[in-house]
């Protein structure tokens, strides 16, 4: 978000510039948080050890990579070590009112907020409440989107309805006096009608991105009138991205000609949605951040792309991100093939080289970043289960 706010202290130095945001907004998007088993301990972990759900409980830096990752054989999961949203401070005192602009596609408009005491932070991925709970001020969620799913938030009322469609019933029931979204979710009548209403409504710039997640955190503390909780949780949301880019850079094959390439496939079987997902949807980060050869960005694929056999052909990835869900509705993985046979010639089609991460965390840029990374680090360089 950019523009005046009061309460809000000099940007630091050598911040991005921020590009527009993505709205990413799919027909049928139900986003539920399933995670599916990974199976058994293999080579990757240091000594075995999980936790409940599967997720690797050593040390990133205690793991080991295979010997061959683009010629690994088989799928593998990605889980969140830890999935709950640690505040950077506890209950920080707001001080109101600010003034800060919100960014509603009609255009740029100054908002007064002078209430955050029931506040409803919305938006396709969860991301924004997850940075309300990590600024510390979690407990003035009245409810929540459902996409929403970290540990402690789970309890709130939902107020979206037939995937990500706000209920105008459901917000006024919860009533909150400030609505904090990105416009990734409407429909925009219902956003209307809350102002008619008397709440306050701010739209923030929401790009999906490790940056983003960054700027996300100063953003919404201005909103929320504590900036300094949200430079703070800015400044962690990097330093734990260091340390997990540090540990890729390990794990990763050092020559240019061993790295994976990869591409994000979105998929959700019983509406027919098959797309190849482009730079600005946030793959491209995850990917480089993975150490591998974004496809999309060397093709040039900006927005979606169709799962056209040509796409496919062209793009030719090692290894294929999924979300869970959307690999489930599909099958798995065999029948996926099975359909779609042109994938099934590709080099990650060949050796079955797919990835999946909970709907509800692979792509939620924010508090959280740096354990997604790590998750997808682990499935990609030292997947677990037999070969």
């Amino acid at each position: 978000m950019t523009g005046p706010a009061q309460g809000l202290g000099p940007r630091p130095a050598g911040r991005r510039t921020r590009r527009p945001v993505l709205t990413l907004v799919v027909a049928g998007l139900v986003v539920v948080g399933l995670v599916l088993s990974a199976g058994c301990a293999g080579p990757g972990a240091a000594d075995g050890a999980t936790d409940a759900d599967g997720a690797d409980t050593v040390p990133l830096e205690q793991v080991q990579a295979v010997d061959d990752p683009k010629g690994w054989e088989g799928p593998s999961t990605a889980v969140l070590a830890d999935r709950s949203v640690d505040p950077v401070v506890e209950d920080p005192a707001p001080n109101l009112p600010v003034t800060v602009v919100s960014h509603d596609r009609a255009g740029e408009r100054e908002v007064e907020v002078t209430d955050t005491d029931r506040v409803l932070a919305l938006d396709i991925s969860g991301t924004l409440a997850a940075t309300v709970w990590g600024l510390g001020l979690g407990d003035r969620l009245v409810g929540r989107d459902v996409s929403t799913t970290f540990p402690g938030a789970e309890d709130l009322p939902v107020v979206t309805s037939d995937g990500h469609s706000l209920n105008a019933e459901a917000v006024l029931r919860s009533r909150p006096t400030l609505v904090v979204t990105d416009g990734s979710i409407g429909p925009r009548d219902v956003v209307e009608q809350l102002r008619d209403a008397g709440v306050t409504v701010v739209f923030v710039e929401n790009q999906a991105s490790f940056d983003g997640a960054q700027d996300l955190a100063r953003d919404v503390a201005a909103v929320l009138g504590v900036p300094d909780a949200g430079e703070r949780l800015a400044e962690r949301i990097a330093a734990q991205l260091d340390d997990v880019r540090a540990q890729v850079d390990r794990l990763a094959p050092a020559a240019a000609e061993d790295r994976l390439s990869m591409v994000f496939l979105y998929l959700r079987g019983s509406a027919g949605v098959y797309y190849l997902l482009g730079e600005e949807s946030g793959a491209g980060d995850l990917v480089r951040g993975l150490g591998g050869v974004d496809v999309a960005a060397e093709l040039g694929w900006k927005d979606m792309q169709p799962l056209t056999d040509e796409a496919v052909l062209a793009a030719d990835p090692d290894l294929v991100i999924v979300m869970s869900h959307g690999l489930d509705s599909v099958g798995g993985v065999d029948a996926l093939l099975a359909d779609k046979t042109t994938l099934a010639l590709t080099s990650a089609g060949r050796n079955r080289r797919f990835v999946d991460m909970a709907d509800g965390d692979v792509l939620s840029f924010g508090p959280r970043s740096a354990g997604v990374l790590d998750a997808l680090a682990r499935a990609v360089y030292a997947p677990r289960g037999p070969a």
